[in-house]
């Protein structure tokens, strides 16, 4: 299992929960959280195999800035 870690401009609740629909529909994703209290509006991702830009593309696609982070 691959970690992803995330910055991203997903700064309220209602629009993680848009962002949510996208990654449920990704079979190769185990788990996600968005900390929205930090400042980066972090998103976490567990996944198998998924490339990092998958997340950002799909984020940038639903007019999100998403920018893989290292960690």
């Amino acid at each position: 299992m691959d970690v992803l870690v995330f910055k991203t401009s997903v700064a309220s609740r209602k629009e993680a929960s848009r962002v949510e629909l996208l990654l449920t529909a990704m079979k190769d994703i185990r788990q996600y959280n968005f900390d929205l209290e930090d400042c980066d509006n972090i998103l976490r991702v567990v996944s198998s195999g998924l490339e990092p830009q998958t997340i950002s593309h799909a984020l940038n696609m639903a007019g999100f800035e998403c920018e893989e982070l290292p960690y």
